[in-house]
């Protein structure tokens, strides 16, 4: 898909859509690969029902470090191997090409010599991971929602034990940074500097749908070798009535892929709020709107929204890296 497309469409948010379903607040969606495979398989179909080329397995949270918080670490490979059977069946029936994306999201540890986890544990967890997703049938592994450098190059090391391509992205959700304080160029020089480099990388979550446009204009400042990925919210998080609602309506997110994919991004998508609507409305827009000239970040805002701060931390205007918390994928 890379070689012959434009632009290639993942999908949208997994807990959203999952707590629509019934999930609460707190279980682990990985243990509904096993419980609940009919919600499971409901979540692919529904992304490729809306046009996604690409969606990611419910694993999110699959490696042993946090699901030793549900009592079940040791399941690790078998529930990443689960999700990604359930998202083949999805893939095989679609009668066009869809790619089936092995989610690996952060370990939830903070890494040595801050905290604990130590590289070569690291290194494990995820190989554990991603052999599982490997045997039940995903295309490509994706890392997603990293905030620490070092998390991001374990991964990498893990990955080149599993004959699969990948895809990683990171979380700039701090003053343009991420929490451990990447920015956008800092990515750029990592992932040039991987022997087992991605075949694509780019960012996800953070705050808003400006925001991550920011980011991906940094990326594609520095020319960067591989493929670019925006996966970005769907509006801003707002609490309503006890529960978290994002405020990007369809029409927002069809702006936000046609600036991204002007940006300089080849692989998009959305995350936390992100609902079939919007991949629908996302799809209908890159099909039907010429590729134009990068946005400016004044037509940005004209068109998406202000930015939550005032820089994208290229300029050293940015807090100091704070400890990473621990979450899911929207």
């Amino acid at each position: 898909m890379l070689n012959d497309r434009d632009w290639i469409l993942t999908d949208g948010a997994t807990g959203t859509n999952l707590f629509a379903m019934g999930l609460e607040s707190g279980d682990a969606p990985e243990l509904w690969n096993e419980t609940h495979p009919q919600n499971i398989t409901k979540l692919y179909q529904m992304a490729v029902n809306a046009g996604s080329d690409l969606f990611l397995t419910n694993s999110f949270g699959g490696n042993a470090s946090r699901l030793k918080l549900h009592n079940a670490g040791h399941r690790a490979r078998e529930l990443s191997r689960i999700s990604a059977e359930l998202g083949r069946e999805v893939a095989d029936k679609a009668g066009r090409p869809v790619v089936v994306a092995g989610s690996v999201g952060p370990t939830g540890d903070i890494m040595q010599p801050v905290g604990s986890l130590s590289h070569a544990d690291a290194v494990e967890i995820f190989h554990e991971q991603a052999e599982g997703l490997k045997e039940g049938g995903a295309d490509v592994l994706w890392l997603e929602t990293i905030s620490a450098p070092e998390e991001y190059l374990a991964a990498a090391e893990a990955f080149s034990k599993v004959d699969l391509p990948w895809v990683g992205t990171m979380s700039f959700d701090t003053a343009g940074r991420t929490m451990m304080g990447v920015t956008s160029k800092a990515m750029v020089e990592m992932v040039e500097g991987i022997d087992n480099a991605p075949v694509a990388f780019g960012a996800n979550c953070g705050t808003g749908a400006a925001d991550i446009l920011r980011t991906v204009l940094g990326f594609a400042a520095e020319n960067p070798s591989q493929a670019l990925i925006s996966k970005g919210n769907a509006g801003i998080p707002q609490y309503v009535d006890g529960h978290i609602c994002y405020n990007g309506t369809p029409d927002l997110m069809a702006e936000y892929a046609v600036m991204a994919r002007n940006a300089g991004a080849k692989i998009i998508g959305g995350c936390c709020g992100t609902m079939p609507a919007h991949l629908t409305a996302m799809r209908n827009a890159l099909e039907n709107t010429h590729k134009g000239a990068a946005p400016s970040l004044e037509e940005i805002v004209d068109k998406i929204g202000p930015f939550t701060s005032t820089s994208d931390g290229t300029d050293g205007d940015t807090p100091e890296p704070r400890a990473r918390r621990g979450r899911r994928r929207g």
